[in-house]
């Protein structure tokens, strides 16, 4: 009897701390979606190793939702859109992302980004590749690198 009262004490103690880490995890989540949550501006991008022109890359915006929604945009029109999933526990932070329309459509991506108050770098493999360990493109890794600054709503 007594070895059945304990067992089921560790397993009760099991659970909440699983349940315990799940929330932590949950509110990172929540806490990251909702500081990336805005309009970002590309003031970087290097392709393949290659880095584009600073007025190119000033082009492109980004607009996130706290959901993990977001759209891509090319001046005034939407090149591409799609859905985020976060992971803010892992070192280095990671995300995917599915783009639901526009280029790229139904792929996955995996990458790892860091996001500060006013500015994030997101670099991501191509779709089928494995994730990047750390911030860097080159012809040989073919990682996408990103560097992002928030546009201030007026």
């Amino acid at each position: 009897m007594r070895y059945s009262l304990f067992s089921l004490l560790i397993v009760g103690l099991l659970l909440t701390a699983t349940s315990s880490a799940d929330d932590a995890k949950d509110e990172a989540i929540r806490k990251d979606r909702k500081r990336i949550q805005g309009t970002w501006q590309v003031t970087a991008l290097t392709i393949n190793g290659n880095k584009a022109k600073d007025e190119d890359a000033k082009k492109l915006t980004v607009v996130n939702d706290d959901k993990g929604t977001w759209n891509l945009r090319s001046g005034n029109m939407e090149i591409s859109k799609g859905t985020s999933t976060f992971d803010p526990t892992k070192k280095p932070k990671t995300i995917d992302f599915t783009p639901t329309d526009g280029g790229g459509k139904g792929d996955q991506f995996l990458g790892i980004y860091q996001l500060g108050k006013n500015a994030r770098k997101l670099c991501f493999a191509p779709a089928g590749k494995d994730r990047p360990t750390e911030f860097s493109s080159t012809p040989e890794n073919q990682h996408i690198l990103v560097e992002f600054e928030r546009v201030k709503s007026e």
